[in-house]
């Protein structure tokens, strides 16, 4: 089985490719920039911008039985040039799945799409499945519009596809991501280091988590799926942990041998009205599909320090 991962050299992506290369699949890796990856067999690096059509013809030169779609210009980026979002997020998204379908077959289709298309605040009596999609922000828009063509193109016959909402993952590389909730992964970098940090919300601030390493397995678990299980707007958001910041803080510290004297708390209240309002999260559709969560926060915690050491 042949798999193309865009976005593949990037924080979600490497994890994904290298279990699918566990797993036996081939893959062709796109990106911009492959510089993590070495030569090795059942890895094509196609390395080039989505939004060229030579690079989709370079990827697409073969036999596809399965796209994973993780590349797009994130939150906080988007926010600021909504032109390149929507060349990306939505311009070669849809050149993408239009490329995917042409080669027939009925390949599967794994979009990886944002809790953002909820929009904010979030209703504080829970969501579910049957939460309105209300996006506020231009990179949660654009991936609605694509989640419905998702879901359109998978009602056609067209491909078999789905898209799964992802919570705030962690523990992303240390630096500047474009991501407003960089602030959950930075955490893990301070106490790793042993430096003071801020905290930019409060400790009672409640948020929908997920390690690396279970988002991954989710992702390649979105290609094996029985489609028979998947409700038929085929888009879910994945089973998260809801966790406080201050649970998060008291887990990191435990793994590190830190204290948790390094974090003070000085909260942005837009950020944490964006980010740290997390409601009770019900999501039986992907429990039905068998999509997991971390299951306890020590866990979570100890496969996100785990993929930071290792990398």
């Amino acid at each position: 089985m042949t798999i193309i991962v865009t976005g593949a050299g990037g924080f979600v992506g490497r994890q994904v490719v290298a279990r699918l290369l566990e797993s036996g699949r081939k893959v062709v890796a796109m990106d911009s920039n492959l510089s993590a990856f070495e030569e090795q067999d059942g890895l094509v690096l196609v390395a080039g911008d989505l939004c060229d059509p030579h690079t989709l013809d370079k990827a697409f030169d073969r036999d596809i039985e399965g796209l994973v779609h993780l590349a797009s210009v994130p939150g906080g980026a988007a926010e600021q040039d909504p032109g390149l979002s929507r060349r990306v997020n939505i311009d070669a998204s849809l050149d993408l799945l239009d490329k995917a379908k042409a080669g027939g077959g009925k390949p599967r289709v794994v979009f990886a799409s944002t809790i953002a298309v909820y929009g904010a605040p979030l209703p504080a009596q829970g969501v579910d499945d049957s939460t309105p999609l209300l996006p506020k922000l231009v990179y949660g828009a654009h991936k609605a519009m694509i989640e419905t063509a998702v879901g359109t193109m998978s009602r056609r016959g067209e491909v078999e596809g789905m898209s799964l909402r992802l919570p705030g993952i962690v523990a992303r590389p240390k630096g500047p991501s474009g991501l407003k909730s960089a602030f959950m992964s930075n955490l893990f970098h301070a106490f790793l280091a042993g430096e003071d940090f801020i905290c930019p919300v409060s400790a009672q601030a409640t948020m929908w988590m997920m390690s690396v390493s279970q988002c991954a397995q989710n992702i390649v678990h979105g290609l094996e799926v029985d489609p028979g299980l998947l409700p038929a707007s085929r888009a879910m958001t994945l089973p998260a942990l809801n966790i406080t910041m201050e649970e998060l803080v008291e887990s990191v510290a435990r793994a590190t041998a830190q204290s948790t004297s390094l974090v003070s708390y000085k909260p942005d209240g837009a950020l944490e009205a964006a980010f740290g309002t997390h409601p009770p999260l019900t999501t039986a559709a992907a429990d039905r599909g068998g999509f997991c969560h971390d299951k306890e926060v020590d866990a979570m915690v100890e496969r996100a320090i785990g993929v930071i050491k290792a990398s």
